[in-house]
């Protein structure tokens, strides 16, 4: 029970960039900072895979649309990565905190990304790219925060990332229209790059 609190922090916040999570989890095991990260974590090529990974997403996800398609990308990857962490962090392989702590940390990811991924189709449906890049920033600075004030005060971590969740949750359903005006647009655009005689219709004899 003692670990839940970190296990779903590192849900949330995979859900919103899971390889700044892996690498600073793995940078304060390795440093001495926690005793509580597991050594798969700490390992010298998945510190380097992670932060090679977390230099690209900084890039793309202050591009706008391009974070949108990476949102995608990451529906599956998220997901799995917080469940995988999660689980590391719950207990030894096959044990029932382990599955109980991969199952806590893939559910909160799945939903931290979908809000996040609704709250950035929001954003882009304004022309101008510093929305993007301050939410980019924001995001980044409240992972990296929450993370680090979890390796100190886990329960008071876990607090302020369900206040979050539950937060952007209610943002996202706030936004809800204009995350259907970027959906729009976005298969509006896809209907004027298909080629004529491809929408369905029979070409003229």
């Amino acid at each position: 029970m003692s670990v839940i609190p970190l296990v779903f922090t590192s849900g949330w916040a995979s859900g919103i960039n899971a390889y700044a999570v892996v690498l600073l989890l793995g940078l304060f095991g390795a440093t001495g900072v926690s005793d509580e990260v597991p050594a798969a974590l700490q390992r010298t090529d998945v510190l380097i895979v992670a932060g090679v990974l977390f230099l690209c997403e900084a890039i793309a996800d202050k591009i706008p649309y391009v974070d949108s398609v990476w949102d995608i990308a990451h529906t599956v990857i998220r997901p799995v990565a917080g469940a995988v962490v999660a689980a590391l962090l719950a207990g030894e392989s096959g044990s029932l905190p382990e599955l109980a702590g991969g199952a806590i940390g893939g559910s909160t990811a799945l939903m931290s990304h979908l809000v996040k991924a609704g709250t950035r189709m929001a954003v882009n449906t304004s022309p101008e790219p510093f929305s993007n890049v301050g939410m980019s920033i924001a995001e980044d600075l409240g992972v990296a925060g929450v993370i680090t004030f979890a390796i100190f005060n886990p329960v008071a971590a876990a607090v302020i990332a369900a206040v979050l969740l539950v937060l952007g949750i209610v943002t996202v359903l706030f936004l809800a229209s204009r995350i259907r005006r970027f959906l729009s647009r976005r298969a509006q655009r896809r209907e004027e790059k298909r080629p004529a005689g491809t929408g369905g219709h029979w070409p003229p004899v």
